[in-house]
């Protein structure tokens, strides 16, 4: 029984972890090599408010460092444009209520699921690398997390750097 109860509370702390769902995608002509410097897009806008924008913008500065990149006074290789779109996603936990009666050769039964708990909100970060001298998109990823709209700025910023750190350990691509 003790070992059900550890299998059960293992099953739940790994579920309720907010992992990050993320994909990647390249140019597999363009050499990553040549790339030393970035800057954000001149029209960098996330549709996130300023504070989360700034946090934001020094998790991609911490972790693009990490990847060889350095932020660039002026003539950068690479501008680097961040997208948001928030959603909402409905929560797959139900319980579940049966009714039945039977007698004789005759069963009859009803039952129905319950809905628990609301919807989740999420947020999807599109993030582009985008070639300045081509002016074409080189690499990007996308990763979507659940996302708490009452979490304090520490706990944002984690998450921040959760994605962040998700998205640009696959950067540059390895061939």
């Amino acid at each position: 029984m003790k070992l059900v109860f550890k299998l059960v509370f293992f099953c739940m702390i790994l579920v309720s972890c907010n992992t990050p769902r993320t994909t990647f995608d390249y140019d597999a002509q363009t050499n990553f090599d040549n790339y030393k410097t970035y800057q954000l897009f001149p029209d960098f806008k996330t549709d996130m408010s300023q504070l989360d924008e700034k946090r934001i913008i020094n998790s991609i500065d911490h972790f693009t460092r990490q990847g060889g990149l350095a932020l660039a006074e002026e003539n950068p290789n690479l501008y680097i444009n961040v997208y948001t779109e928030k959603f909402q996603e409905q929560s797959n936990n139900t319980l579940g209520v049966g009714v039945g009666s039977g007698g004789g050769n005759v069963g009859v039964g009803v039952s129905g699921g319950i809905p628990l708990g609301g919807p989740k909100d999420y947020v999807r970060f599109i993030i582009d690398f985008i070639d300045v001298e081509k002016d074409a998109l080189v690499w990007k990823a996308e990763v979507e997390v659940k996302f708490n709209y009452n979490a304090n700025p520490d706990q944002r910023q984690a998450l921040f750097d959760k994605v962040f750190a998700k998205a640009l350990a696959a950067y540059p691509p390895k061939k």
